[in-house]
């Protein structure tokens, strides 16, 4: 397949690229600066700029594109750039799509599990309704900006991504450290579900929905289990205990809105993706942990 990924350089990004290569594809990126290598097409998300002639002949087009919510502390302004920064990308591309009648007719869009807001114990597959926390009004207003893609006969698939268990990025980098020195422990009670997957079955399920005849929301997790199931379980994995614990209201203070991301209950399971066929490779926490702390 021809394929065209926005979000190249981050952590699922990083990873997809390769894995797209070696499995045959012809990947270009979207970069936003000007082309510097045969394989770079220049789009400007904030402008609103791309030249549609370059997804001519594109059979699918993969967005990850998305301020990192995790790296700095949410102002207000940070919120709007998280917002628009995904709002921003997901609706160029679809418009852009919509207008070509030889373009792709296939969009994967980045999303998140957070969609469902804190919903303690309740499991939650891809029918249930968006929560109301910070989170979830971003991912509402992230998925409703693919719309145009979705009218225009573009099959749109919604990767309502987990926390993914890898090395180098993501939602866990800030606690490798920790864990490597023992100073890991539970976030808050602990008793909060935690969907997982790890990064190589990330990749796996986003190449396998290319092609899969799926549309709509897919939760692309493997299994959620409790937080400090999770972080005991990544511990073990570099040989070291989880005793120290983080209280709530240390991490409210420190990390404000995204705290509804780390202390919210996400009990999700991915019905649409085993409906379509698919297998996760790390079927089990201890050995998705295991992967990840290999690599790390």
């Amino acid at each position: 397949m021809r394929i065209v990924v926005a979000g190249s350089h981050g952590f699922i990004g990083s990873a997809l690229v390769p894995r797209l290569r070696s499995s045959g594809h012809d990947v270009r990126v979207l970069v936003r600066r000007d082309p510097e290598r045969p394989d770079e097409i220049s789009w400007d998300p904030a402008r609103g700029v791309l030249d549609g002639d370059a997804l001519r002949g594109v059979d699918a087009v993969v967005n990850l594109a998305g301020t990192n919510p995790g790296t700095r502390l949410l102002t207000d302004a940070r919120k709007r750039d998280v917002l628009a920064s995904r709002v921003d990308t997901a609706g160029l591309l679809a418009r852009t799509l919509a207008d070509l009648d030889d373009g792709p007719r296939v969009l994967l869009q980045a999303s998140g599990i957070g969609a469902y807001g804190d919903r303690g114990d309740v499991e939650l597959d891809e029918r249930e309704p968006l929560g109301t926390t910070f989170f979830a009004e971003v991912v509402r207003q992230w998925e409703a900006a693919t719309e145009p893609a979705a009218a225009a006969g573009v099959r749109v698939v919604l990767l309502r991504t987990g926390v993914v268990l890898g090395a180098g990025g993501g939602a866990l980098r800030p606690m490798w450290p920790l864990l490597r020195a023992g100073l890991g422990g539970r976030l808050g009670s602990g008793r909060q579900y935690w969907p997982w997957i790890s990064l190589l079955d990330e990749v796996r399920a986003i190449e396998h929905l290319l092609t899969a005849e799926v549309a709509g929301p897919v939760n692309l997790v493997t299994h959620a289990d409790r937080n400090a199931d999770v972080v005991a379980a990544l511990a073990q994995a570099v040989h070291r205990p989880a005793v120290v614990p983080v209280p709530s209201f240390a991490l409210r203070l420190v990390l404000r809105d995204f705290s509804s991301e780390v202390l919210g209950s996400v009990r999700a399971v991915p019905a649409a993706l085993a409906a379509s066929g698919f297998a996760p490779e790390h079927g089990d926490l201890a050995a998705a942990a295991r992967w990840a702390a290999e690599r790390h």
